[in-house]
């Protein structure tokens, strides 16, 4: 707890430096989130199998007594405060990192839960930045919970989930599926969330590494292209669906087996739109077994689906780029490596890695050195644990 005792304290400061005082000043965290395997299933009605992490997003808040918003991140210290109110709740460019919480309000305000008073807001993240481990779903959900908070809401954390979703693909734009929301408002310490994005089933497994790490490396390459692309991967394999769905009956591509798609592929004429299928059937079945695998304590059977996974988003979703393939590939090269994988979005990013405690130190040497010398700039490097979901500190 020390170290959420630290940052509790960081965010004060700052907020009584920024804002005149902190009386009445209220310090709240979500968890940042990593896809230990099942990547792009969750808008193809499959299984994820994301864990919150202990780092997150910081924010201390009080409520005023008008309709005026003041937000300021430690992030974006350049940036300095901006503000608007209540009234006035529209994505705008300039508004830049602010249009997370923005959309929060406006989305309970949609969702019939009017917002009676505004607030001052510091945020601090120990997320990297653009790092795909979530920063602005982290807001968005520590965002709700402080509205359900300050004024009694009556949502549960899976509404925030559907809320932060909903502000994100209505408010920002961008046509996310529910994991990333999912996973932070529903961490678990110690677990990993095995969900069926197809009805929002969920079971908690624990995550038992016996000796070994997570350990995620950022590639520091920041993504321009990734919104694009994930859109455009979206219309393909939801194109791939229409042509399947001529035969057969079913819902999204995660209904169906590895051998159903096999027979039935022949109706996608798109040899792209057929790899990009391929990719979401197979990736469903992967997570399905790899939960299994741990459950049985097979670790060594895990990593072997996560590598397996890596193939498949690059070659057949074509969403990893030089920079990950390089964490990847270098990764399977050292000895105590039980599997590596790309994890998030894709296109820069991170990787998720699971390594013998013994040989994360070998790994982050051999593979920073490998990255630098082949990318031209340096990887940073995480060893993460797997925390709980969003709390008052």
């Amino acid at each position: 707890m020390n170290g959420s005792q630290d940052m509790k304290e960081k965010v004060l400061q700052k907020f009584a430096e920024v804002f005149g005082d902190r009386e009445d000043v209220s310090v709240y965290f979500a968890p940042g989130r990593v896809n230990l395997i099942g990547e792009h299933t969750d808008y193809n009605g499959g299984h994820v199998f994301p864990c919150a992490l202990t780092i997150g997003t910081y924010g201390a808040a009080r409520k005023r007594n008008d309709r005026k918003l003041r937000f300021y991140s430690m992030n974006f210290e350049a940036i300095g405060l901006i503000e608007t109110d209540l009234d006035d709740l529209k994505p705008y460019k300039e508004a830049d990192w602010t249009n997370y919480p923005k959309g929060i309000l406006w989305a309970f305000e949609e969702k019939g839960m009017k917002i009676p008073a505004g607030m001052d807001l510091v945020l601090y993240g120990n997320i990297p930045n653009g790092s795909g481990l979530s920063s602005s779903a982290s807001i968005e959900v520590l965002t709700g919970y402080i509205l359900k908070d300050f004024f009694g809401f009556d949502v549960t954390n899976q509404d925030l989930a559907l809320i932060g979703q909903f502000s994100e693909n209505k408010f920002n734009g961008v046509n996310c599926g529910i994991m990333d929301q999912f996973a932070i408002a529903m961490g678990k310490a110690g677990h990993a969330i095995f969900l069926d994005t197809a009805d929002l089933s969920c079971q908690y497994a624990p995550v038992r590494l016996n000796g070994a790490k997570i350990v995620i490396s950022c590639s520091n390459k920041k993504r321009g292209l990734g919104d694009s692309k994930y859109n455009e991967r979206r219309s393909e394999c939801e194109a791939a669906l229409a042509k399947l769905r001529k035969e057969l009956d079913i819902q999204s591509l995660g209904d169906l087996s590895e051998a159903q798609f096999e027979e039935k592929k022949g109706l996608i004429e798109d040899p792209v739109q057929v790899r990009r299928a391929r990719h979401a059937v197979y990736e469903n079945r992967r997570t399905i077994q790899a939960v299994e695998a741990l459950d049985a304590g097979d670790l060594a059977q895990f990593g072997k689906l996560m590598n397996a996974s890596h193939i498949s988003l690059r070659d057949d979703y074509e969403v990893t780029g030089k920079e990950l393939d390089t964490l990847v590939e270098e990764a399977w090269k050292i000895d105590g490596v039980i599997g590596s994988r790309m994890t998030g979005a894709g296109f820069g990013g991170c990787t998720v890695s699971i390594v013998k405690e013994e040989a994360v130190e070998t790994f982050i040497d051999k593979v920073g050195a490998a990255y630098l010398d082949k990318i031209g700039y340096s990887a940073d490097f995480y060893a993460v644990e797997i925390g709980g979901g969003p709390c008052r500190l």
